[in-house]
């Protein structure tokens, strides 16, 4: 059987396709998917004591994984804390996670922001895995039991009309 080698530089350009569109859509090690309950996990605060993610079940959450680095997380920063002072945010609470690596880095940021949210560290890479955080920013909405109700990748007006929707359409499904 002869080959057409015409065809080989077509066929390796597929395969790469192909090759590429999987590791863009693989899940980091550990990633609990939306519908999936989140694993409990230790937290170390920021701007607030330390607690287990665990502590947070009987509410409603929103999770914002963020990075001082990160431009886009520094956009949407502030409409994250307006969200949290609205009536619509007394439905859930409202936490940062940094996936900096250093500590100092992600406090100056938030000293800086004027953050009122309570904000906690990622210790090797646990959260950011378990999250799903292989681009930043990231925000979960996970219900009182701990179940991932939706994730929204990049940065977002949190305290506007279009996310008020997208919030009230997760948690309304939920009852």
């Amino acid at each position: 059987m002869q080959i057409n080698r015409s065809f080989l530089p077509a066929l390796w350009l597929g395969l790469a396709l192909v090759c590429a569109q999987a590791l863009t859509h693989a899940a980091t090690p550990g990633e609990v998917p939306v519908g999936g309950t989140l694993r409990d996990a230790s937290m170390h605060g920021l701007n607030a004591p330390d607690r287990r993610l665990s502590q947070y079940r009987g509410k409603p959450l929103l999770i914002n994984v963020w990075a001082s680095w990160c431009g886009p997380c520094r956009q949407e920063m502030g409409s994250l804390e307006r969200l949290a002072w609205m009536d619509q945010g007394k439905r859930f609470t409202v936490i940062g996670i940094s996936t900096d690596d250093s500590e100092a880095a992600a406090k100056k940021y938030l000293q800086h922001a004027n953050a009122t949210l309570n904000h906690y560290m990622d210790h090797a890479l646990e959260l950011e895995h378990m999250l799903g955080a292989d681009h930043l920013p990231l925000t979960l909405l996970v219900d009182a039991q701990g179940k991932v109700l939706g994730k929204v990748v990049g940065a977002q007006e949190w305290d506007n009309a279009e996310a008020a929707r997208w919030l009230n359409s997760r948690l309304e499904s939920k009852r």
